[in-house]
């Protein structure tokens, strides 16, 4: 028989709201910021923190995490947070990363729903934004955490790192403030989404929005069950294919049953019982509207749009660069990577992470991602630092 999750036992959205449990999280009150589409919207920005800042404050580090990821880059699950520290092997005392000598700040995106103002954030009016949340761009998120950078007292980052959508913002971060980073690390990402991307993140968008109980994004008052958790689902299922590789899909999976289940009975292969559990997984713990937003930034993202093209964006870029990809990677293609290496000045040659999962190598690969990013700090440090 078919198992999976009743999606009446999940709650109408996976969004931090106030009153629940802050955990490690901090907020700061930014003020209204001018979007690129020309409204006006009040942001509070909610990060996390590990180490000290120095007198000088050379030693601050920038993490920007990718498209359903939030600022808990290090601690357990529970207490508020969802999930566990999504990079706890990169970042830490010891790490390549090290928080004994670094400050590192880890924001959650504008848009998103892990505390900073999203759609299911309190609009002035009282009432959850929802439908009513504006189109954001990957340079509002910026500008967003340019201000919490302000606030922090962080006037320049010894490094901006990002990867997947994070890469996407750390390059904006390079081009829009060129003065305020000193490296640069884009790890499987891209200068500008490509029409597959865009196709891929158009799929998603329709899988939530046609979902019935979505009810056009005002959905923040419904019962427990009563959310769009089917389409948000489907969608992360739909993204899920292009995360992973399909060597490994085939390896793991081939064409095999899962466990009892009978597909000339209407079972399933253990390839979909497999995309159900990720997609239910994120149904639990994220929030349909902010899926919608933040994929809608990721389609908008062009570092060229109204700077003379892609090519001529790069060159400004004034930081030591740091390029990664996955070699099985087949949702950012190497001419993507290779393009960013052969346009941005100071650009070390690309680097390659190996491995049989995709995508999804930049979470998976700890040991192979912490020796090149732990190189590039180190050497880097010597003539870079104080500049």
């Amino acid at each position: 028989m078919r198992q999976i999750i009743d999606p009446r036992t999940l709650p109408a959205t996976g969004a931090w709201r106030e009153g629940d449990p802050p955990g490690h999280r901090r907020f700061a009150e930014i003020g209204e910021i001018l979007l690129d589409n020309g409204s006006q919207l009040p942001v509070t920005m909610a990060y996390e923190t590990w180490g000290t800042l120095n007198e000088d404050g050379s030693n601050a580090v920038l993490v920007l995490h990718a498209l359903t990821g939030d600022s808990h880059v290090i601690g357990p699950a529970g207490g508020g947070h969802p999930t566990a520290g999504w990079w706890e092997d990169i970042v830490g005392p010891g790490r390549a990363i090290d928080t004994t000598r670094y400050y590192v700040v880890a924001p959650n995106i504008l848009g998103g729903c892990q505390g900073t103002t999203g759609p299911a954030s309190t609009a002035p009016d009282g009432r959850p934004w929802g439908s009513r949340f504006p189109q954001v761009t990957a340079r509002d998120q910026v500008v967003a955490e340019s201000l919490l950078a302000d606030r922090l007292g962080v006037r320049r980052w010894a490094l901006v790192v990002g990867s997947s959508m994070g890469g996407q913002r750390a390059l904006e971060w390079a081009i829009q403030f060129p003065d305020r980073v000193a490296r640069l690390c884009v790890i499987a990402s891209n200068a500008a989404t490509t029409s597959e991307q865009l196709a891929l993140a158009h799929t998603q968008l329709l899988a939530i929005q046609g979902d019935p109980k979505f009810r056009g994004g005002d959905y923040y008052d419904a019962a427990v069950g009563d959310g769009p958790a089917a389409g948000l689902a489907l969608a992360r299922q739909i993204a899920h294919i292009s995360y992973r590789s399909p060597g490994e899909l085939q390896s793991r999976f081939s064409r095999l049953p899962q466990h009892a289940e009978e597909p000339l009975e209407g079972g399933r292969y253990a390839v979909e019982s497999y995309l159900d559990h990720a997609g239910w997984k994120l149904a639990r713990r994220f929030d349909a509207n902010s899926y919608l937003v933040i994929t809608r930034s990721m389609m908008t993202h062009d570092v060229g749009r109204d700077r003379g093209g892609v090519d001529i964006a790069l060159s400004q870029i004034q930081a030591r660069v740091l390029v990664i990809g996955v070699d099985t990677d087949r949702l950012f293609l190497p001419h993507e990577l290779e393009q960013i290496v052969r346009h941005a000045p100071h650009a070390e040659p690309l680097q390659w992470i190996r491995s049989e999962c995709g995508h999804d190598g930049f979470l998976i690969e700890h040991d192979q991602v912490s020796a090149k990013l732990g190189r590039f700090l180190r050497a880097s440090e010597r003539t870079w630092l104080h500049r």
